[in-house]
Formats: C-alpha cells, sequence, structure tokens
C-alpha cells in the first residue's frame, strides 16, 4: 500500500513509519525535521516540509499514488491541526484519496458522566487548559463534514512501553475506567485500521 505519513517523527507517528516499512508498504513522509527520522529504506521517500505548506503537502500527496493517510500529527497554541486538517481534507478530495487514519485524544470523546458534553468539557478532564483539546475537535469536525473514510483513534493518558495487543476500544467513549494506553499499544490499533472497515466515520476511544 501506498501511505502518506504525517507525523512521521512524534512518538506514535514514529511506531507506525516503523510497522509500514516493516511490512513493505511504501511511505511518503512529510517532515519539518527530515533529520530526526534515523530509520532507511528504500521504502521510504521523506520530504521536507510543513503541513501548513499547501505546495508541500500537495508534493507529498502526489509522489505515489496515495491509497491512505495515517496521520500522528499533534497540536499546538497556534491551532496547527485544525488548520492543517483543512488543507489536508481539501488535497484528498482533490487527488481522491479517501482513506484517512488521524490520531486524536480522549478529551474530545463524549462524557460517560454528561453525554452532552465532551470528556473535556466535563469533570472526567484533569486538565487545567483546554487549548488542545479545543484543536483536536476542531479537526474532528472537519473530519464529520468531510465525506472521507476517516477512522479518529483517541487514547488517554500515553506512556511508552509495550505492544502488549491486550486493550480496550470503544466507539465514541473511552472505556469505562481506562487511565491509560501505551504508545505502541495506540500505533498498533491505528495502523490495523488500514485493513478494517470496522470503524470508518468513528471516533474510537483507547485504553487498557
Amino acid at each position: 500500500m501506498n501511505i502518506l505519513l504525517l507525523g512521521a517523527t512524534g512518538r506514535v507517528g514514529s511506531v507506525l513509519l516503523a510497522k509500514a516499512l516493516r511490512d513493505g508498504h511504501q511511505v511518503v513522509a512529510l517532515v519539518r525535521t527530515p533529520g530526526r527520522i534515523t530509520v532507511t529504506s528504500p521504502n521510504l521517500q521523506i520530504i521536507h516540509g510543513d503541513v501548513l505548506d499547501e505546495a508541500a503537502l500537495e508534493e507529498a500527496m502526489t509522489r505515489l499514488p496515495i491509497e491512505a493517510v495515517v496521520s500522528g500529527l499533534n497540536t499546538d497554541k497556534n491551532n496547527t491541526l485544525s488548520r492543517s486538517t483543512t488543507l489536508l481534507i481539501h488535497l484528498m478530495k482533490k487527488h481522491h484519496v479517501n482513506r484517512l487514519i488521524a490520531i486524536g485524544t480522549a478529551g474530545i470523546l463524549d462524557s460517560r458522566v454528561n453525554p452532552k458534553l465532551y470528556r473535556f468539557q466535563s469533570s472526567e478532564s484533569k486538565r487545567k487548559t483546554t487549548t488542545a483539546a479545543e484543536d483536536h475537535l476542531a479537526a474532528y469536525h472537519q473530519m464529520q463534514k468531510s465525506a472521507l473514510d476517516w477512522t479518529l483513534v483517541c487514547p488517554t493518558y500515553l506512556p511508552e512501553g509495550e505492544e502488549t495487543g491486550q486493550y480496550r476500544v470503544e466507539v465514541d467513549m473511552l472505556p469505562a475506567d481506562g487511565k491509560q494506553i501505551s504508545v505502541q499499544d495506540t500505533a498498533a490499533f491505528a495502523y490495523a485500521q488500514l485493513h478494517d472497515s470496522t470503524f470508518i466515520g468513528k471516533r474510537v476511544g483507547i485504553s487498557y
């Protein structure tokens, strides 16, 4: 499969990159700092650029006949995630790429204590600021309206750890009493969605 990977130098993204190359997929990675990618492979093409640069993003989208976009992009204080999602959706439609798998946050799942709220708006959230969650939420709303085949993987607290394969998932909510999920298991679940249509058009909470 030909994959466009965004956020390849991040914690989840780097694991996704390793998995894709291990399995022989062709990967195009758009990164701001190419030197942070330490793996080499004939199946990897690295494009130096920013996700907010439409020309660079389009170059990455067209370097190969891309079949799926996998995004491990995180957010910042400048709404980079939602701003880049606007460009990404536009270019995916332009170049007829339908499958999008992205890493979100458990904060934008529905609250168990108040289903009319998102978790970050409820007492379930322990975060003092909502800036990141609001950016993730804006990106999620764009996906909802896009008509793409998207899946949004929403992990809770993300420590480093082993890939166990022993985790729980739930559509729209964080599994009950979910406290954490490793970077490695989060990447493994997201990666598996390349060949699974079960969660198309869904937010998926994931935790142990």
